[in-house]
């Protein structure tokens, strides 16, 4: 799925809104997007990125946290069947 489709999908309709970005930050977007193109364009993709980022970081906490939870009972099950396996 493109970004732009992904943006349509999680996003729906699009809204008009106002940012204030310094002037080196907009001379970068408008280099990066080319001549012509649309800056809201490359704004909106790069913000969909970074929350898919975001949400992969969030995800694997999540995970890394419950790992930890269960790290000792995880730790004693995977001795257990190691036993049986170095066992002739």
């Amino acid at each position: 799925m493109t970004a732009e489709r992904l943006s349509e999908y999680l996003f729906g309709m699009k809204l008009k809104t106002s940012i204030t970005l310094n002037e080196a930050t907009i001379h970068a977007i408008e280099e990066l997007a080319g001549p012509g193109a649309n800056r809201s364009r490359v704004i909106e993709r790069a913000v969909i990125e970074y929350l898919e980022r975001r949400r992969r970081e969030l995800r694997d906490r999540k995970d890394l946290e419950i790992l930890n939870r269960n790290a000792e009972r995880l730790n004693r099950e995977v001795e257990d069947v190691l036993a049986y396996q170095a066992e002739p």
